[in-house]
C-alpha cells in the first residue's frame, strides 16, 4: 500500500511527459503496442518456461534462478499490459532480467562476497570431519 501512491505519481508524471513529446496518436500507438507485446509474451509464456526447464535440467539454472526467471517473465508481461510509461519501463527491465537468467547469468549474492573475503583461512567451516569404524562381527565372535 505504501508503494502504490508513489507508483501512481511516477506513472502519471512519466506518462504525461512522454505523451506531451509524442502526442496523442503516439500515446495511443504506444499503449496499444505495449499491450499487444505483453499479451503475446503472456500467451507464449509456456515456451519461456520450457526453455527455463531445459536450462534447469542442463545445470545452467538452479531452482532459485528458475523461480526468479519465471516470476520476472510473468511480472514483465503483466506490467507491459498495464498502460503507462513507467510500468512499461519496469516491465522491459523484468523481461530482460528473465532472459539474462535464462542464458545462465547469475548475480553474486552478498554471502558469496563474504565467503570470498574469508577464503584465506585453511579449512572450511562447513566441513565436518568424521571417522567411520567398521565393526566386523565374525572376527570378534568366540570359536
Amino acid at each position: 500500500m505504501i508503494f502504490i501512491i508513489p507508483y501512481f505519481f511516477l506513472e502519471l508524471y512519466f506518462s504525461l511527459a512522454v505523451g506531451s513529446e509524442i502526442g496523442f496518436l503516439g500515446s495511443v500507438i504506444w499503449i496499444l503496442s505495449t499491450f499487444m507485446i505483453g499479451m503475446g509474451l503472456l500467451k507464449n509464456a509456456h515456451l519461456s518456461f520450457i526453455k527455463s526447464f531445459g536450462s534447469l535440467s542442463s545445470g545452467k539454472l538452479d531452482g532459485k534462478s528458475f523461480h526468479d526467471s519465471a516470476t520476472a517473465y510473468l511480472l514483465g508481461a503483466i506490467l507491459l499490459i498495464i498502460p503507462g510509461v513507467f510500468s512499461d519501463f519496469i516491465g522491459v527491465i523484468a523481461i530482460l532480467y528473465s532472459f539474462f537468467l535464462q542464458m545462465g547469468g547469475t548475480i553474486p549474492s552478498v554471502k558469496n562476497k563474504i565467503n570470498m573475503k574469508n577464503s584465506n583461512k585453511k579449512g572450511d567451516d562447513n566441513v565436518i570431519d568424521v571417522e567411520i569404524i567398521e565393526y566386523d562381527s565374525i572376527s570378534n565372535s568366540k570359536s
